[in-house]
């Protein structure tokens, strides 16, 4: 089977889907892996990195002209998806619920998609959760964001000019990047509150050393597979004055609230905005989907009322050797739970295939099934 690693395209981007650690391992198990020319320049992996372990460097056209499975991390673009051959498969974050004319269109090139997005939140599939392994990532790199854009130190600190009381950070959104978040404000001497419409996040906020925010989510959906649903406006409403006193309080705030295939709901309004302190920072990671702050822009900086709002996915990007590493394995054992003998096994009903098997054969599945 031959693997073919295309060079990320969408503007701002330096990952890349499989780094050379990650492809010797392929090659290991079998497969023959392709790398477009430059793939991994943006993260540190030179085209020689990737020819000293086997991997050769070609062209685009050239792999998809030979390869039999390309793999990206974000979604195939019009010209991608117009060169893909029938029975050729693709494996990338593709946001399909968002997306469904690509469906179509990757459908209609008589292609296989996989939707790495799509990945249930089940014990067995953790090593191939590339929204984890990622939102990891970003949720350290938040705090880190947050510290340099202050005008305070995080920890308590005594000196002979006088005592510096700690810098107050509040998080909402107890998932993976949350979690993550309030780890590194703890460590890096912060006083920490989070909140979260599920209420089993309590006791993980609460073992790293943080106060939980708790809201009572009484008639709110229950969260399916560890994805976090959409709250009603009233929870909304009821979140607000419990977390109030805290907002106004808070030097960082970092929002990780985002529920797939839906546009992030609104947390902090500018009515809030307005009652915080002069000089407070908020870090919108969900600026990808609409973002949790009212007024926040994608890959912008916002201030107002003498706050400093950035929005901004945080992605991974600014920390892109380590995201490649990860998302790479991640990969790795996504290819090995699929095939046996290099050959894809094809269990449609096997949980993580039917949840990400999205395009099968030039049809679009829906419900676990074919149509």
């Amino acid at each position: 089977m031959k693997i073919g690693i295309l060079k990320e395209t969408q503007k701002g981007e330096k990952r890349v889907a499989i780094s050379p650690n990650i492809a010797k391992m392929l090659i290991e198990k079998g497969f023959e892996v392709f790398v477009e020319e430059d793939a991994g320049s943006s993260c540190s992996f030179k085209n020689s990195d990737y020819s000293k372990v086997g991997a050769p460097i070609r062209s685009k056209s050239d792999i998809f002209k030979n390869c039999d499975v390309l793999i990206k991390i974000n979604p195939f673009d019009n010209d991608e998806i117009e060169q893909l051959k029938k029975g050729q498969i693709i494996m990338a974050q593709l946001f399909h619920k968002s997306h469904p004319n690509d469906m179509k269109l990757i459908a209609a090139r008589g292609a296989t998609a996989f939707s790495m997005d799509a990945m249930p939140r089940i014990s067995r599939a953790q090593d191939m959760d590339v929204l984890s392994s990622q939102s990891n990532l970003a949720g350290y790199k938040a705090v880190i964001l947050g510290a340099y854009e202050m005008t305070k130190i995080f920890p308590l600190m005594m000196t002979a000019a006088g005592t510096i009381t700690p810098s107050r950070v509040l998080v909402y959104g107890v998932g993976v990047a949350g979690l993550q978040a309030i780890a590194t404000a703890k460590r890096l001497g912060a006083v920490v509150e989070a909140t979260d419409i599920r209420p089993e996040t309590k006791e993980q906020t609460e073992s790293l050393g943080a106060k939980f925010i708790s809201v009572d989510n009484t008639g709110e959906e229950k969260a399916e597979g560890g994805y976090a649903k959409a709250a009603s406006e009233d929870y909304i409403r009821r979140q607000k004055e419990a977390v109030n006193k805290s907002l106004f309080q808070a030097d960082l705030v970092i929002t990780t609230a985002m529920v797939p295939g839906r546009k992030s709901p609104i947390l902090i309004t500018e009515d809030q905005i307005k009652q915080m302190k002069n000089g407070a920072v908020i870090i919108d990671l969900a600026a990808a989907q609409g973002g949790n702050v009212e007024i926040s822009k994608l890959n912008k900086t916002v201030i107002k009322h003498g706050v400093k709002i950035i929005g901004t996915t945080i992605s991974p990007e600014s920390v892109s050797t380590n995201a490649s590493d990860l998302y790479g394995k991640n990969m790795f054992n996504f290819i090995k739970h699929l095939t046996k003998d290099n050959e894809f096994k094809w269990e449609l009903d096997e949980e993580i295939t039917d949840e990400t098997l999205i395009v099968y054969n030039g049809k679009i599945r829906k419900n676990g099934k074919t149509e």
